[in-house]
């Protein structure tokens, strides 16, 4: 499911952004990003993702600042001396009057550095980040389900047409078998009057029997209305369902071609046909369902 979420946190001196963006993948890809010297923290971003995100491909950007203090850098007296040296002799040199400003030198390379004796931990610095990334994936999470309300809308659009098509199948079964005996009772009819000959009725009953027992859907069409409800069942509840809704919509294909191989009425083919449809766009959106 699609969906962006932002946050922003300070503590200590510290300042947290975190963005996290989401895509519809059926599987769940991470791709997580923070700022220079945290790349520590980033298998910890995943962690608290992995318990909060199932599917999607999610990309997440951590950047993290810190106010400096006068302790962390140094004055490289040294370099500024020889910089300071070398300019004005080369400023005697040229005739160049104009003097250099103390700022010039401070800039060029080596004359203030970080004090190394001063460590950073990065995980001093993962609860702001931490509570940060909550409430960018709390955004999130409001975003996509703006997006699961409507497509739930769609699903149960796309569940009731396929149920409806259930039901005509429902009502048309009982006629198949007495369908079926009118044709093979005129069939057998034309051939009995060419070759003038006789039928126990007996034989009919039995073959349109034996035909009425092949052909019955009644099982599959009670399994199929189930596993809808089931799916309704699913969708209300507050879990994550996405993988549920996935392998019901499996098996409610599988009962649907069973109907339809088992009926042999063109009727009820073409009713299949179009709860199949529906069910092929109820499995596509599934994919991205949480």
């Amino acid at each position: 499911m699609t969906g962006f979420g932002e946050s922003h946190g300070e503590r200590g001196g510290a300042a947290v952004a975190v963005e996290v963006r989401s895509i519809n993948n059926r599987y769940l890809k991470l791709s997580v990003r923070c700022g220079e010297g945290y790349a520590a923290l980033e298998p910890q971003v995943e962690s608290a993702l992995r318990n909060r995100i199932r599917r999607g491909t999610v990309q997440v950007n951590v950047r993290i600042s810190r106010a400096r203090s006068a302790d962390e850098y140094q004055l490289n007296t040294d370099i500024l001396d020889h910089y300071r040296r070398v300019l004005t002799s080369w400023r005697e040199r040229a005739g160049v009057e104009e003097a250099i400003p103390l700022a010039t030198l401070l800039g060029l390379p080596g004359v203030v550095d970080e004090n190394p004796t001063v460590v950073r931990r990065p995980e001093e610095d993962w609860p702001l980040v931490e509570e940060t990334l909550n409430k960018a994936v709390e955004s999130l999470d409001r975003m996509r389900a703006e997006e699961g309300r409507a497509m739930a809308a769609d699903l149960r659009a796309n569940c009731e047409g396929a149920l409806a098509c259930l039901r005509r199948v429902e009502s048309r079964a009982p006629l198949v078998a007495d369908a079926y005996r009118v044709r093979l009772e005129e069939r057998f009819r034309r051939v009995l009057a060419e070759y003038q000959l006789t039928l126990d009725p007996a034989d009919l009953i039995k073959e349109v029997g034996l035909f009425a027992e092949r052909s019955d859907i009644s099982e599959e069409i009670v399994r199929l209305r189930s596993h809808f409800e089931q799916f309704e069942t699913i969708m209300e509840a507050p879990e994550p369902a996405g993988r549920k809704l996935e392998f019901l919509t499996q098996e409610m294909s599988r009962e649907a071609n069973t109907i339809g191989s088992k009926a042999n009425d063109v009727e009820i083919a073409r009713e299949v046909i179009e709860i199949k449809a529906n069910l092929e766009r109820i499995r596509e959106m599934i994919q991205n369902v949480e």
